[in-house]
C-alpha cells in the first residue's frame, strides 16, 4: 500500500469515529467522503470556477478550441457519470455545468472573432 493511502485510510478511521449518526447513511454511501467519487467532483468544481471565471476576460483572449473541448469533455462525461455504478450525480451536474459554462463560452468568442475578421474586411 502506497504511504498516501496508508495516511488516508488513517483519516478516514478517525474521522470514522466522530461522524453523527445521521450522517453514516451519508458516510458510508458508496459516492461518499471516504471514496473516489466524492471526491473528484469537489475538485472538478474548480475547472467550472475557472470556466465562469473566464468570463471576465476580453474575448479576444479566450480560446474557441479550448472552449469547445473542456465543453465537449463536461458534456461527454455527464453521460458516463450518469451509466457508471455508483451513479455519481455530484460528479454528473459538475461535469455538465463544465460543459454548459464553456459551450456558451465558444459561441461568445467564436461570434466575436467572426465579427472581427468582418470588420476587418470593410
Amino acid at each position: 500500500m502506497r504511504i498516501a493511502s496508508k495516511v488516508y485510510t488513517i483519516i478516514v478511521s478517525i474521522a470514522d469515529k466522530f461522524v453523527p449518526k445521521s450522517m453514516r447513511p451519508m458516510w458510508e454511501h458508496p459516492a461518499g467522503p471516504k471514496t473516489i467519487f466524492f471526491w473528484a467532483p469537489a475538485f472538478k468544481w474548480a475547472l467550472v470556477a475557472a470556466s465562469l471565471d473566464a468570463y471576465t476576460r476580453p474575448l479576444d483572449t479566450v480560446s474557441t478550441t479550448q472552449s469547445a473541448t473542456l465543453s465537449a469533455t463536461g458534456l461527454i462525461w455527464t453521460r458516463y457519470c450518469l451509466v457508471i455504478k455508483p451513479i455519481n450525480y455530484s460528479l454528473s451536474l459538475c461535469n455538465f455545468l463544465l460543459g454548459v459554462a464553456n459551450g456558451v463560452q465558444t459561441v461568445r468568442a467564436y461570434n466575436y472573432q467572426n465579427r472581427a475578421i468582418e470588420e476587418k474586411n470593410e
